[in-house]
């Protein structure tokens, strides 16, 4: 992801089934205390930073979300159906949902009962849910969509704009217009079913699958089959112009760009299918059968965001911007956070990619950038918390996550050397894609591949306050 706040100067900041292939059941009983609630299921998975995010008792495993959205009157009508399966025994379960007015809710067919409590939506179905029972949630709505505010004070979710909508939910926004199991744990496939006015794209995840025309609307069909978080889910709206090929590797390129950046995007979003080349060379076969870019005209969100297999941008892109939002279909996106505190693991990775790719076309080495960093004050921003630790939801896109996390890697690579350090790379995205890591795998994983230990290289770059001793 990238943010004004999070765009210092040697930073670039972006801010049908699933197989899953780490058990789901397991990762939510090992999130934390919150997930062990009981028949009731729980109202987050103890998340320390989001404590209501993503919810316990049951594993999403596929979302179809069709909506009618009217730009000028920045109305939208929804109906989402949820498939899913009970991890427990349940007599109610909770879904995030935040603002939109229910219309209907029905569990496996039949009305089901229930309430709000903030963005909670307490769901009582008829019978209670044994475990391992396959149950499906059915819920319309309407309303006029909001973001919300996170923590560092910005906007995320369904974000109007003057021509539709700059959809982008990390971490909180899913919930502004479906109702979800929104925290990374929870992966799933989707379907998008999106109708706005004759003249307006929508733009979601995965492949377009249908487009069709017919009283002043137009209907788009996107489909997402490998899993995704609900964060990195869009459904963004405006007036595009539309690029579609397919590169020479299968993978379906679909590029929408507001008129008023295409001078400036142009150039850059033809390096796509390259850049992906490269990093699919460093971290493995891409992970997905589609890709591509949104580039919206939107001043006020300051930020773009990595939305699986099309990264959504607030304006035309520059090219560090490109590669650190393409690294993240690895890093974030196929390999997912169990804790927001470990979202290090997403953006030190994707900013290293920015230094990797400068060193290998004619930039700055890694090492360059490194000490460039390192030069700055102990009184510096950079050395304000520890990126291992960030201590808030406040504090997740701040800029020792993105940049002291990259000087982490960095030092691992000086550590261990080249040969070690790119084979840890790539056993990193490729044993854990479609799943999810942790920090302390991720350390278990590169002494294993280096054979040393590491404990101190990641006490002191990654959970040490202040300024470390030079490596």
């Amino acid at each position: 992801m990238t943010h004004p706040r999070r765009r210092p100067a040697l930073l670039r900041r972006e801010a049908v089934a699933a197989t899953v292939p780490v058990a789901v059941a397991a990762l939510l009983t090992a999130a934390g205390p919150a997930v062990a609630a009981g028949p009731g299921g729980a109202a987050g998975v103890g998340d320390p930073y989001f404590p209501l995010a993503g919810n316990g008792g049951y594993h999403v495993s596929h979302y179809d979300l069709t909506l009618r959205y009217d730009p000028a009157a920045r109305h939208l009508d929804g109906r989402a159906v949820l498939s899913a399966r009970a991890t427990q025994r349940l007599t109610r379960f909770d879904l995030d949902f935040h603002g939109l007015r229910i219309t209907g809710l029905t569990v496996d067919h039949v009305k089901a009962a229930y309430r709000r409590d903030g963005q909670e939506l307490v769901v009582t179905p008829r019978h209670a849910l044994r475990k391992g029972e396959r149950f499906q949630v059915a819920v319309t709505y309407k309303g006029t969509p909001a973001p919300v505010t996170d923590p560092d004070g910005s906007l995320d979710g369904w974000i109007p704009t003057d021509d539709g909508a700059f959809v982008a939910g990390e971490p909180q926004g899913a919930m502004t217009w479906f109702p979800a199991n929104n925290h990374p744990l929870d992966k799933s496939s989707y379907d998008f079913t999106v109708t706005v006015p004759q003249g307006r794209t929508a733009v979601a995840n995965g492949v377009l699958l249908a487009q069709r025309t017919a009283k002043g609307r137009t209907t788009f069909h996107w489909r997402q089959s490998e899993p995704m978080a609900a964060y990195l889910a869009t459904a963004t709206v405006g007036k595009f112009k539309v690029t579609q090929y397919t590169t020479r590797g299968g993978v379906k390129v679909y590029d929408a760009v507001d008129a008023r950046e295409a001078a400036s995007a142009g150039p850059v979003l033809k390096k796509l299918p390259s850049v992906l080349d490269w990093e699919s060379g460093l971290f493995g076969p891409y992970p997905y059968r589609a890709a591509g870019s949104i580039v919206d005209h939107a001043p006020n969100v300051g930020y773009a965001l990595e939305t699986q297999t099309r990264p959504v941008y607030d304006s035309a892109p520059d090219l560090a911007t490109l590669v650190h939002e393409s690294a993240h279909q690895w890093f974030g996106d196929s390999v997912s956070l169990t804790s927001w505190k470990d979202i290090w693991l997403n953006e030190g990775f994707a900013t290293y990619a920015e230094w990797l790719y400068s060193e290998q076309h004619g930039g700055d080495s890694a090492r360059k950038t490194f000490d460039a960093l390192y030069a700055r004050p102990a009184t510096d921003g950079l050395w304000a918390f520890p990126p291992g630790a960030p201590g808030s939801g406040a504090h997740i896109f701040g800029t020792p996550v993105y940049a002291r996390g990259a000087m982490a890697l960095h030092a691992l690579r000086t550590a261990v050397g080249d040969r070690d350090f790119f084979r840890i790379l790539r056993a990193w995205a490729t044993q854990h894609r479609y799943g999810h890591g942790t920090t302390a795998q991720f350390e278990r994983l590169a002494e294993r591949q280096s054979g040393r230990n590491l404990d101190r290289l990641f006490t002191t770059w990654l959970y040490s306050e202040g300024k470390p001793r030079h490596p």
